[in-house]
């Protein structure tokens, strides 16, 4: 028990980090980005601490994560606006997009919707002037 309380504790400062960088982030952020950029600010932050930590941060409802179809897990800060996102084929990024196309009063007759999720693909504005 006393165990489990240390290690909810530790690494508060890889914690925070973790934390910023996500909520920083201009899209939902995989492990090792979030890894990568992390190291930026704490060098000998471990890959190992990353998972622990974005582990406790999805527990604890910081954060939440967003699967696409044949991806590994994505990460953002929970709470957002309604969004959609757009994934680059190219630099793998994915974006948060504000817009929703979808208008909910067309849905059929007798039809509730719960929720949904749109992913649009293609090529980013940075990898688009990278090929110019």
């Amino acid at each position: 028990m006393e165990e489990d309380r240390k290690s909810a504790s530790r690494n508060t400062k890889q914690k925070g980090e973790i934390l910023r960088v996500i909520r920083d982030a201009k899209g939902p952020l995989s492990v090792k980005e979030i890894h990568d950029i992390s190291k930026k600010s704490i060098q000998n932050i471990g890959i190992a601490t990353v998972y622990r930590s974005v582990n406790h941060l999805l527990e604890s409802g910081l954060i939440h994560e967003i699967q696409l179809p044949g991806e590994s897990s994505r990460f953002e800060i929970s709470h957002l606006d309604h969004h959609h996102h757009f994934h680059c084929k190219i630099c793998d990024r994915v974006f948060d997009v504000e817009i929703c196309p979808f208008p909910m009063e067309n849905l059929p007759k007798g039809f509730s919707l719960d929720s949904h999720e749109i992913i649009l693909y293609g090529v980013c504005s940075e990898c688009n002037n990278s090929t110019k």
